[in-house]
């Protein structure tokens, strides 16, 4: 394992273990407040803290497998494990808003049948309130972390928190409104729940995009090309780059470009030109970017 992915993986680590420690201890909150406080939508809060503590868990597994260096099963390393671990990120966050959806419809319709939805307790609002708080910080936290270590797993979960932050927001409206204004109010709590899942799905479908565009190997953007094809030319012995490939491995990306050099141009000196080109791209892109350069005459 290089250096650089030893720092990468212990810095992976230690930001998701902070989330680890600060969900456990939230979602043990919320769910004692939920229960001590009679409140419905606290309890589903802290469940959906307790699904953060799981892909906590998934992240940390993955940073492990995905920072190993390239074996004889995987000639171009292990990079695609974290790909799948946000894809699995996604789901978790999909499944999550399916259950909250799930019960705020059920609580509408509790309501629309004459029933009553019963008055939480002040420890309940309470609760939220901290929730909101912590979640939005480790939220702040994680993705500025991970996007500083280029890790996508990192921020797929740093917007789980998020989620978890808007499910609290949600909370706080529907207790609020439950707690200050009677009993007719006490609706708004499953109506800002429907809506907090709207936004969970809209985060897990974006998520999960990226992660298959990856997986179905999809080429970089267009300008990231054009910048690749501009490093490749900077030397004017180089010429007519060509039959550009490019795709994501996790963290890192593979470049293919085939380019054309004079025809009477030594073997010596077009190995020195595409060694250059292989360092100007890896400075640009990352120590870990796989390249590979075919030389052809010019014809």
């Amino acid at each position: 394992m290089s250096d650089h992915s030893g720092k990468r993986k212990h810095a992976i680590y230690r930001i998701t273990f902070i989330g680890f420690v600060v969900n456990l201890v939230l979602a043990a909150g919320k769910l004692a407040a939920g229960i001590f406080g009679r409140s419905g939508a606290m309890v589903a809060d802290a469940v959906h803290s307790f699904s953060d503590l799981a892909t906590d868990v998934v992240v940390i597994a993955f940073a492990r497998i995905s920072a190993k260096p390239r074996d004889e099963g995987h000639d171009y390393g292990h990079g695609k494990y974290e790909t799948l671990a946000t894809i699995l990120i996604s789901l978790a966050l999909a499944a999550v808003g399916t259950g909250i959806l799930v019960n705020g419809i059920r609580a509408i319709r509790t309501v629309a049948e004459g029933g009553l939805l019963p008055r939480p307790g002040l420890v309940a609002l309470l609760a939220a309130v901290l929730s909101i708080i912590a979640k939005e910080v480790l939220y702040r936290y994680t993705v500025r972390e991970g996007r500083a270590v280029d890790s996508p797993s990192v921020v797929a979960n740093a917007w789980h928190h998020r989620s978890d932050a808007l499910s609290s927001l949600g909370t706080l409206v529907g207790i609020g409104c439950a707690y200050f204004l009677g009993e007719r109010w006490r609706i708004a709590d499953p109506i800002a729940a429907l809506l907090v899942a709207v936004f969970i799905f809209k985060v897990a479908f974006d998520l999960v995009r990226t992660g298959l565009d990856e997986l179905l190997e999809r080429s970089l953007p267009a300008d990231t090309e054009q910048e690749i094809l501009r490093i490749v030319t900077a030397s004017p012995e180089v010429t007519a780059p060509h039959n550009l490939r490019t795709r994501r491995i996790g963290a890192s990306i593979a470049i293919e470009v085939h380019v054309r050099v004079d025809p009477k141009m030594s073997v010596a000196r077009s190995h020195e030109l595409t060694v250059d080109i292989e360092r100007r791209l890896r400075e640009r892109f990352g120590a870990g970017t796989l390249v590979v350069i075919h030389v052809e005459p010019l014809k």
